[in-house]
């Protein structure tokens, strides 16, 4: 498999990537889909096809880009990775789709960020193989129909409910990805401990996984920072005192919570009214996107808010380990 990088890539990006499985049998958690991802695979194999176009949807840090490699290297394809806001214009997305071969697959990153008329031209690229470029406008206005190469498209987004119809529509697999538990994110906190040179004990991973919000990119992200911690205490095993002490330096509580969950709870706690999503981004000077893609998806998981058509509202489990008393409020 060839992996065609086309977005830039952080340090910490590539200390992920570094312990990212790359077959179904090494991922962990999401059973059902690796399932029924099997299933399918094996199909479009006896076939000689592409698998069918695939949207990925759920929180950040589940795995959807991992999943996406996972796929064509199963596949045995070549992938080519783009995140949606660097397509600017047609022209973009034309250039690429034109420079596919057969059985390659295409990776959008945050595709609920395409531009309308970029999404267009998906349309035909993705029922028929086929680009519809227009050249030109009003009278004079041409169509030039292009064959391109029969690909499989992935797309993985966090906000589902922005994906216009007809593009959604073209998906014939959709997987919505859950969060971990404790359990699964243990065993993936172990397995990267021993590709970063480093034994831990089975309770110093099941408090990072305890901490990691359910999410295994978080899971990855504390483990290295407890390495750091361990690293310079001279330890090569980490173990339950080392891990405990570096997540709470590192602001995060026996919840999951760093200081700007606790703020978004304690300011629904203290407002003990409703509020709406343009209210909390000013109060906590961050915007919109974040609460809502980064912040509350695991908040509301796990039961400590709830959206109601007034706005935000905490509810009796965020009290109670926030340590108020809601009996007043419930």
């Amino acid at each position: 498999m060839r992996i065609v990088e086309i977005e830039k890539v952080t340090f910490e990006e590539g200390y992920e990537r570094s312990l990212r499985p790359t077959t179904l049998d090494e991922y962990i958690g999401q059973e059902q889909i690796k399932k029924n991802l099997r299933v399918f695979i094996e199909a479009a194999k006896k076939r000689k096809e592409s698998l069918d176009h695939l949207l990925f949807f759920g929180p950040p840090g589940l795995g959807k880009t991992t999943l996406a490699n996972i796929i064509a290297n199963e596949m045995n394809s070549n992938i080519k990775t783009i995140s949606a806001p660097m397509l600017e214009k047609q022209g973009d997305l034309a250039a690429i789709l034109t420079n596919l071969e057969d059985g390659d697959i295409l990776f959008i990153d945050e595709i609920h960020r395409l531009k309308a008329s970029i999404e267009e031209v998906l349309y035909s690229a993705m029922e028929d193989f086929r680009l519809d470029i227009v050249i030109g406008s009003g009278p004079a206005a041409q169509t030039i129909k292009i064959d391109i190469a029969k690909f499989t498209l992935i797309g993985a987004t966090t906000r589902a409910g922005m994906l216009s119809n007809p593009l959604r529509d073209r998906f014939g697999i959709t997987f919505r990805l859950n969060f971990y538990n404790t359990k699964e994110l243990a065993l993936i906190i172990k397995l990267a401990s021993k590709k970063l040179g480093y034994e831990i004990k089975e309770d110093s991973a099941n408090e990072i996984a305890k901490r990691s919000r359910g999410t295994p990119r978080i899971a990855l992200r504390l483990l290295k920072r407890v390495s750091d911690f361990a690293e310079v205490d001279g330890k090569k095993t980490i173990d339950l005192e080392t891990s405990r002490y570096a997540l709470d330096a590192l602001g995060i509580n026996e919840y999951g919570f760093d200081e700007l969950d606790i703020r978004f709870l304690e300011l629904l706690i203290n407002a003990k009214k409703p509020l709406g999503l343009s209210t909390i981004a000013a109060a906590l000077s961050e915007d919109e996107d974040t609460i809502e893609e980064v912040i509350e998806p695991f908040l509301l998981a796990n039961g400590y808010i709830e959206k109601t058509p007034k706005g935000r509202i905490a509810t009796r489990k965020a009290y109670e380990v926030l340590n108020f008393m809601p009996n007043s409020l419930f």
